[in-house]
């Protein structure tokens, strides 16, 4: 495996004898990874001037020398894991994690492994061949076993909007879902609006779960009765919220307005308003989640709920770097501010 050939590379032998030292010993005496000590023998510059400083005496003490770069050495690469790729939810993270990487110059290697267990254990063996610096996870969940293996190789790890609850030592970066559900739906309410579709997203998810708990809080808050009638399920993509939109039409008292949980979901329920020859916002106000760029553009521009996709994947790739270099985050949960964004999707109920 790369871990092991890495150290396999970089021992070598203390001049006093045949005795080696591996930088996995070096890393175990400095309480450091083996990456860490790694790029410190490599002369790269993103490490901390004390770890620095620490795994260099510890190297001199044991007589390490150091080996010209070898092929197949670590490259300097962080891993950046989907669920799924289609989405331009996905691009604004991405964009995100690559602004940093460039900034450092890392590479970004994305991948796709669509919770199949297959899947999963090749992106891990890629990942082994190619000794990245550190991962990135975002809303995906792999085997516990999996997991084992990146401690094993000495691999950080940091996820984005975690899918189910994550341990307790697990970095995680999202947004504050919940006081979002909760601004949109207080939103259409101060317009006049007391039925209130919502469709939902995957609820593995606690994003999704968070943004459902916030428009309940926000109906509870305005003494406004929560009927599950009007709650859908969804699955974040355009279809379901086309699908979702359609049922909630269907019903003998429809809402005067829908939360889609996605922006994706909102532009399907939209179509489904047109193709039934009902307007928005004169028949039925719609909000979204994400402010993704192409809503500024659908007709009518989107009302939605601003998260900070980009700056997440910014925050992420700076955590697991950090990790990598052995700096614990200040925090081990980072909750960034949404933002209720208000166009022209949503307006008073025709009666109220």
């Amino acid at each position: 495996m790369a871990g092991e050939g890495a150290q396999r590379r970089t021992a070598t032998q203390r001049p006093d004898g045949p005795a080696k030292v591996t930088i996995t010993d070096i890393a175990r005496e400095a309480g450091v990874s083996v990456p860490t000590v790694s790029r410190v023998v490599n002369g790269r510059s993103d490490v901390s001037p004390a770890t620095r400083a620490r795994v260099e005496d510890l190297l001199h003490r044991h007589g390490y020398r150091r080996r010209p770069p070898a092929p197949g050495d670590r490259a300097a690469l962080l891993d950046l894991v989907f669920n799924d790729l289609d989405s331009p939810w996905a691009v604004e993270i991405i964009r995100g994690v690559e602004e940093v990487a460039h900034e450092q110059g890392v590479g970004t290697v994305v991948s796709a492994i669509h919770d199949r267990a297959g899947d999963a254990r090749q992106w891990m063996t890629n990942l082994r061949a190619r000794a990245s610096d550190g991962v990135i996870l975002v809303t995906s969940v792999l085997a516990p076993g999996l997991h084992d293996e990146l401690r094993r190789l000495g691999v950080p790890l940091v996820v984005i909007d975690p899918a189910g609850s994550p341990t307790s030592e697990m970095p995680t970066i999202g947004a504050t879902n919940w006081a979002g559900g909760m601004a949109a739906t207080e939103h259409l309410l101060a317009l006049g609006h007391r039925r209130i579709g919502f469709i939902a997203g995957p609820p593995r998810l606690l994003c999704s779960r968070a943004r459902l708990d916030g428009y309940r809080a926000a109906l509870d808050a305005a003494g406004v009765p929560v009927d599950d009638g009007l709650i859908v399920p969804g699955d974040f993509y355009h279809e379901s919220g086309f699908t979702g939109a359609d049922h909630l039409l269907d019903l003998a008292e429809p809402p005067t307005a829908v939360f889609a949980s996605s922006d994706q979901m909102a532009l399907g329920a939209i179509e489904a308003l047109r193709r039934r020859g009902l307007r928005v916002p004169e028949d039925m106000s719609v909000v979204g989640f994400d402010d993704l760029p192409e809503v500024r553009w659908s007709s009518p521009p989107l009302t939605t709920v601003r998260q900070p996709l980009s700056d997440m994947g910014k925050l992420a790739a700076r955590a697991v770097l950090d990790l990598a270099r052995s700096v614990e985050p200040a925090s081990p949960r980072v909750e960034l501010a949404t933002e209720l964004v208000v166009r022209a999707s949503t307006a008073a109920p025709r009666t109220v």
